[in-house]
């Protein structure tokens, strides 16, 4: 038979067995296709286990805060002539803060003034002018009350010898009782003009009442402005020139300079891991690229029921610049590190809650599950301390499929996590 008549016989046997054709062909591909998947299963994307020095941490969010603030406000009521400072402002101890229209104050405590002068003056009078003078008085009514007294002795020894008659002795007696009767009035002037004299201590006790006075006056000026008690920053104002003001109002809120606290929410699971005097890194949400070191200083002793957390405060010993007060901050708190530790990445961790935690292991071309002992977990890692070796490899949870079952043939995907 000749090439021509062979050519036409295939052609007449392939039309008469087309159907047959197409499927084995149909079959040949899908072998190619389909045969190591048959052979070897499907491919999965897995992740190895890896050893290197882990830190655990603790994460948790809250706000900064200053030990303590100054609640600002004024002691007299008064009317706001100017507000110097505004929001934001780092102001120093003793600056000013709010000046109050002061006019009246100021003539309240020159009036004042006014009374400690004459109080002094009065003060001066009696010791410089009326002290003198009612010893130049008792001075003369003690001559005056002994001439009468000797006039007495004389009128007496000439009545005895008949010169004279009673009506003589009975004048010259009269005039030593009043000789008498002003001596001892001289001795009381004199002595109400001495320092512990009546006179004395009204003239001092008024001098002391107009000194207390322009105290008061002048303590009542100094209210009319308001400063700075530490220095700090001015967190807030609510006052404004012209606002009239009384005593009891927060006007201005200062937080002080000096040390800073981060105030955050632990969960109350993470209580036991917690001990004062533990470091943490911490970063403002504002400038999360930049971060800053701070201890553990306070653990609340109480758990707030409602929120499931416990409150503690980190103490920064060198706050950066740009913190602020009230500012969100992050802090992961190192409760624990591990040097070398057989890590596992947490998503391929199996009945991670329960009491037999196991994982998917790669071996041998199947899979097969692994018993693990885990310690340590923190940032997406968990610390096997029996189970896995480094370099093994697992499969994460979220890529298992139903194929992969103990025992199952299964293959490493092209964009699997492998040290």
């Amino acid at each position: 038979m000749n090439t021509g008549q062979s050519s036409i016989s295939l052609l007449l046997w392939l039309r008469g067995h087309a159907g047959r054709v197409l499927l084995l062909l149909t079959v040949g591909v899908l072998a190619v296709s389909l045969g190591p998947r048959a052979l070897y299963g499907p491919r999965v994307t897995m992740e190895s286990v890896v050893q290197r020095d882990f830190v655990q941490t603790v994460v948790a969010s809250g706000r900064v805060e200053t030990p303590h603030r100054s609640s600002i406000g004024v002691q007299i009521t008064g009317t706001v002539r100017a507000v110097p400072v505004r929001e934001g402002q780092q102001v120093a101890a003793g600056a000013t803060l709010i000046e109050l229209d002061s006019d009246e104050l100021r003539a309240a405590l020159e009036q004042a003034n006014l009374a400690v002068n004459q109080a002094q003056a009065k003060l001066r009078q009696l010791r410089e002018v009326q002290a003198p003078v009612a010893t130049e008085a008792l001075r003369q009514a003690e001559v005056n009350h002994t001439t009468a007294a000797d006039t007495v002795d004389r009128y007496r020894s000439l009545m005895s010898r008949g010169f004279i008659g009673q009506a003589e002795l009975d004048q010259a007696e009269r005039a030593e009782r009043v000789a008498a009767s002003q001596l001892t009035a001289a001795r009381s002037q004199l002595a109400t003009l001495q320092s512990q004299g009546s006179d004395m201590a009204a003239a001092q006790a008024g001098l002391a009442q107009a000194v207390a006075g322009a105290q008061a006056a002048k303590a009542r000026l100094r209210y009319a402005t308001v400063r700075a008690p530490v220095a700090g920053t001015l967190i807030s104002r609510a006052v404004e020139p012209g606002d009239v003001v009384t005593p009891g109002k927060v006007l201005m809120e200062l937080s002080p300079a000096g040390e800073t606290e981060l105030v955050v929410q632990i969960d109350e699971k993470n209580l036991h891991l917690l001990k004062v005097g533990q470091t943490a890194q911490a970063s403002a949400d504002a400038y999360p690229q930049l971060r800053f070191p701070a201890q553990l200083q306070y653990i609340n002793p109480g758990v707030d029921a409602q929120r499931g957390s416990v409150e503690v405060k980190l103490g920064v010993p060198r706050p950066p610049a740009y913190l602020m007060q009230d500012m969100t901050v992050s802090v992961d708190i190192e409760v624990a590190r591990r040097e070398k530790a057989v890590l596992l990445p947490a998503d391929a961790l199996r009945d991670a809650e329960g009491g037999r935690p196991w994982v998917m292991r790669f071996n041998g071309g199947r899979a097969h599950r692994q018993p693990v002992t885990v310690g340590l977990r923190s940032g997406g890692w968990c610390e096997v301390l029996d189970g896995l070796s480094p370099g093994d490899r697992v499969v994460p949870v979220a890529t298992s499929t139903s194929q992969v079952i103990e025992g199952s043939r299964i293959r490493v995907a092209e964009n699997s996590v492998v040290p």
